[in-house]
């Protein structure tokens, strides 16, 4: 039997939302666009000495959780969108395959089994992405401009003519950016757009390699009018934006339940997802359980996400991030909201126990790394509690995760090196369509 028409039992998704199957060698086979529990004719097209990668070909039983995909440029085929992996996926099954990846990734990689598992956070399936990066192409043998997300496992630009995932008037927006790049004296230096949306303002950072002409800055402008946009204009790295007209309305985002309001720049790190952001803030501070007498730190604070929401709680916040960009916002955030916190910026990656035993002690932290997690706050917060040298871990820990191997990996050092226990976690729908997995974890002190 060739690999062709070997026929395999899909078992499992991973976190590339591929199905997951044996072949009869006991091998794993990664199988694009197959979901568990289909029976699957797969095509080998990359052999290594512990796994398979392969196509499906044909399919003998399929999924009941399969669905049409919304977007017509997702797929497998050449040329599809790569901005969504899971679109043919029922969203509620989405869910709960990424709260089973959660669990999984606890388990496997950190040994560590939540007391309770948290209902997860869902929100809108559709027009629910307020910040994306779009990239854009003069492509002069076709004379046409291409403007969206790559294409799938490739550096060509998809030909995207609608986005189900953006807001739809941003979707909107795609054919008539193209229109306006085609007609720019720039259009071959300029590379890239940034959404960033706020809750009245919709921001495009035009991100241009050489200097703009009168002519192209006056067609930002008309197209800026017309649309209803505000244009920023980025010429070298981040910290180079700047409006291209000063007047309107400030970009922000409000956490009602604080009554706190949060200004941004279009290249400051925001939640993708405004909803989901604006429940996810709501369960870690209900989560944390914050008394008007506690001292908290909030680690990797950013903008003041979590910060200035618990500040309406506790006695004493403390936010530290590594960027002193972040720490200066979250200053001036703390400050426009009236909002008594503290900000410092230290490198999170090489903390000490030193370093962690002078900020003096806390009640309760509030973690919330990016991808890499934060494994020297973990390491350094065991190393003290091991040390005896009588520094008093905070009582209860909320670690707002983006990666479910990070968070695993920092929980095994929490739970059997530092003395918690795990009491909860969930998963958090922060991308639907996508494989990205966001999540939440208390750990409480034995």
């Amino acid at each position: 039997m060739t690999a062709k028409d070997e026929w395999l039992e899909v078992e499992s998704l991973d976190l590339e939302a591929q199905g997951v199957a044996h072949n009869a060698e006991g091998k794993v086979v990664f199988i694009e666009g197959a979901l568990p529990g289909e029976r699957v004719q797969v095509q080998v097209h990359r052999r290594k000495n512990n796994w398979e990668q392969a196509s499906l070909t044909a399919m003998a039983r399929e999924s009941a959780q399969r669905v049409r995909p919304a977007c017509p440029h997702f797929g497998l085929h050449a040329g599809a969108c790569g901005g969504c992996k899971m679109q043919h996926l029922h969203p509620t099954a989405q869910v709960a395959v990424k709260q089973r990846t959660l669990e999984d990734n606890l388990w496997h990689l950190g040994k560590v089994k939540p007391q309770r598992v948290l209902r997860p956070i869902e929100g809108p399936a559709w027009g629910y992405r307020y910040r994306a990066r779009l990239s854009v192409r003069f492509v002069a043998k076709k004379g046409t401009v291409l403007v969206g997300f790559h294409e799938r496992k490739s550096r060509y630009i998809a030909d995207m003519r609608e986005c189900h995932v953006l807001p739809p008037q941003v979707s909107a927006l795609l054919l008539p950016l193209r229109e306006l790049v085609m007609a720019m004296e720039a259009r071959e230096t300029l590379p890239q757009i940034e959404l960033a949306m706020g809750d009245t303002v919709l921001a495009l950072v035009l991100r241009h390699l050489e200097p703009l002409s009168a002519a192209d800055l006056a067609r930002l402008r008309a197209f800026g009018a017309t649309h209803g946009v505000q244009w920023w204009l980025q010429p070298k790295g981040p910290d180079s934006v700047c409006l291209l007209d000063e007047a309107g309305p400030r970009l922000a985002y409000a956490l009602p339940e604080y009554g706190v309001e949060m200004p941004f720049k279009p290249t400051d790190f925001t939640q993708v997802n405004p909803q989901i952001n604006r429940v996810l803030v709501q369960r870690a501070v209900n989560l944390l359980d914050v008394q008007r007498h506690e001292r908290v730190i909030d680690w990797f604070c950013g903008l003041g996400n979590f910060t200035l929401p618990l500040a309406t709680r506790a006695r004493e916040v403390l936010g530290i991030e590594g960027s002193e960009t972040l720490v200066q916002r979250a200053q001036e955030n703390a400050r426009y909201n009236g909002l008594s916190a503290t900000f410092a910026t230290r490198d999170l990656f090489e903390l000490t126990p030193d370093a962690l035993a002078a900020d003096g002690q806390t009640d309760k932290w509030l973690v919330d790394p990016p991808r890499e997690g934060a494994f020297a706050l973990a390491k350094a917060a065991a190393e003290l509690v091991q040390s005896g040298s009588g520094w008093t871990p905070p009582a209860r820990i909320v670690y707002v995760s983006c990666n479910p191997s990070t968070l695993a990996r920092d929980a095994g050092l929490l739970v059997h090196q530092a003395g918690y226990r795990c009491t909860a976690a969930g998963a958090v729908n922060m991308f639907p369509h996508t494989a990205h997995v966001e999540s939440i974890a208390v750990f409480d002190r034995r």
